[in-house]
């Protein structure tokens, strides 16, 4: 048994949030400029100006956009640690409250009918899952709104199959447009139940882009939801051309023999994400 702790982990998602806020990941930094080099006229600006603004942000140690999210923590525990001090909540939330007083970051949380802020972007909308082993693992994910509000949840029978679940990722970024900033990385949870395949969604945007499913019939799923947002000519920025999309990422778990739920979550280009393992 191990013992740990929750100041450990505050301290931990203080550190995430700030970089988190500040910096592109590798993976989708990549991206958008493997993107640039096929594109021309507006849409090539659009990437050389999401590229240029990424490397200030992170230079100059300030937002990388202007919508610095909901405070998304997905924590995995072992079960052989044992947690001390302050309530596991309070010491997630502490970090964020930190980090968004610190890092000058918007604060955007509020109460969803009177509209009252809760003026320190708290409380992180946290998810937590048991499992085996002595460490903690914490994911921190910024999460903007333009994006979270082009997201959607089918709930498909088992013949649309194949073809439905592809046809509710692409119809759900054609109805977007340019709403939510792209290009875009689509996170897509297939199976599970009405709210497991939307958490299934949200931890394939965990994922570096680029990166494949083991299973290759959900990477097809992948390569060829990919294929076809990307010919829907949404572009840059809605400036058109070849890149509506960075990357789709599907996850997948067991579900009931007379469901296929399909959960679509939209991230704009601005990719951030960090990990730690304690």
């Amino acid at each position: 048994m191990r013992t740990l702790d929750t100041k450990e982990i505050s301290n931990a998602v203080y550190a995430l949030a700030l970089k988190a806020g500040r910096t592109l990941t590798e993976s989708c930094r990549h991206a958008l400029a493997c993107a640039a080099e096929k594109e021309t006229g507006a849409a090539r600006f659009a990437l050389d100006t999401i590229l240029e603004n990424g490397e200030v942000a992170r230079a100059e140690e300030m937002p990388v956009c202007q919508d610095t999210g909901m405070a998304v923590v997905l924590l995995s525990i072992g079960q052989e640690v044992f947690l001390t001090g302050d309530p596991l909540r309070e010491a997630v939330d502490d970090g964020v409250r930190r980090a968004y007083a610190d890092g000058f970051f918007r604060k955007s949380i509020c109460d969803p009918l009177t509209r009252k802020n809760t003026r320190d972007n708290t409380p992180a909308h946290l998810h937590v899952e048991i499992v085996g082993g002595d460490r903690v693992e914490i994911a921190f994910l910024p999460k903007g709104f333009g994006s979270e509000n082009m997201s959607r949840l089918f709930m498909l029978t088992p013949a649309e199959g194949k073809e439905g679940i592809l046809k509710a990722i692409v119809d759900t970024v054609r109805e977007a447009g340019s709403r939510p900033c792209p290009p875009v990385y689509v996170g897509v949870g297939i199976g599970g139940s009405f709210d497991g395949c939307a958490l299934l969604a949200k931890k394939a945007l965990t994922r570096e882009v680029g990166s494949v499913n083991p299973r290759e019939d959900v990477a097809e799923i992948e390569r060829e939801a990919l294929a076809r947002i990307n010919a829907l000519g949404i572009g840059p920025q809605g400036f058109h051309g070849n890149t509506t999309a960075l990357g789709v990422s599907c996850e997948v778990a067991p579900t009931h023999i007379a469901g296929l739920p399909v959960a679509v979550n939209i991230q704009c280009h601005c990719i951030r994400f960090e990990k730690v393992t304690l």
